[in-house]
């Protein structure tokens, strides 16, 4: 499937007020997150300012992770905001971006889109949870600990064929591998970004995206291991929730409960 991007058509057709009206665009580039770093500190490039991209040569996920994708096959690209709110409140910006993906994407292919903490957005394949989009966030904030500016990267596994899906820690999939059907990278950025750009202007109005995005998590109640990246430390428990921002709240044997920050966990199959 050709599916090429119009930028012009894009421009029409985005029916949102402020978030990706700046819209920049190269067919390849090492990494979106990157491109907006050299344009952060232009009083120019307004809150909001989207750059799209075709192929990342160097994309990247958490823990420095590498994001690989074949050129033309997914979505990728990377927003600028400028929310000025508390440090504590940035997981939000997580939050909101994997909840309006998940949602975008059971619109638009009408699969069960979930969210995988903290990151992923995942996908029921054969028993089995996969991840289809990864979210990675870096902000930059102020002498007192306002976010002074965040730039979220999201990438959209959606035409990668089967056979050459890249491995990963949860293993991946793709909406064309999922649904057996080519999905238009164009159709499913032109219904999340209207969807990211309400949940953001109700979160600035101080509406917390937890409650929808816990509901959208498919580990509540399941038991799981958390290893923590940098010393290989594990946690075994049941996912009991998530706080106000986001942070996961698992329960371990001893009727403990840990507040987990940032980690990786590992489920059980799909019942």
């Amino acid at each position: 499937m050709l599916d090429n991007f119009d930028v012009a058509t894009l421009r029409t057709k985005l029916q949102t007020r402020w978030l990706g009206q700046y819209l920049l665009y190269q067919d390849a580039v090492g990494s979106t997150n990157d491109e907006l770093k050299k344009l952060e500190r232009d009083t120019a490039v307004p809150s909001g300012a989207l750059f799209l991209t075709n192929y990342q040569t160097q994309g990247r996920g958490r823990f420095g992770r590498r994001w690989e994708a074949p050129p033309g096959s997914s979505l990728l690209f990377s927003l600028l905001l400028r929310p000025n709110w508390p440090g504590e409140q940035n997981g939000w910006l997580t939050m909101l971006a994997s909840l309006a993906v998940a949602e975008a994407i059971s619109e638009l292919t009408g699969l069960d889109a979930r969210i995988k903490w903290p990151n992923d957005v995942v996908l029921p394949v054969a028993g089995q949870w996969r991840k289809v989009c990864g979210i990675l966030l870096e902000g930059e904030m102020t002498a007192d600990g306002r976010c002074r500016q965040a730039i979220v990267g999201i990438g959209i596994n959606v035409n990668i064929p089967p056979d050459v899906l890249p491995e990963g820690i949860t293993p991946p999939t793709s909406l064309l591998a999922t649904s057996g059907q080519p999905v238009s990278r164009q159709a499913l950025l032109l219904d999340l970004l209207p969807r990211l750009e309400k949940l953001v202007d109700e979160a600035q109005n101080g509406r917390s995206p937890q409650p929808a995005w816990q509901n959208r998590l498919m580990m509540l109640g399941q038991p799981m291991t958390v290893t923590y990246a940098a010393t290989g430390e594990q946690l075994e428990g049941t996912a009991v929730g998530v706080n106000e921002w986001g942070h996961l709240l698992l329960q371990t044997a001893d009727g403990r409960q840990h507040e987990i920050l940032a980690a990786d966990v590992t489920l059980r199959p799909v019942a």
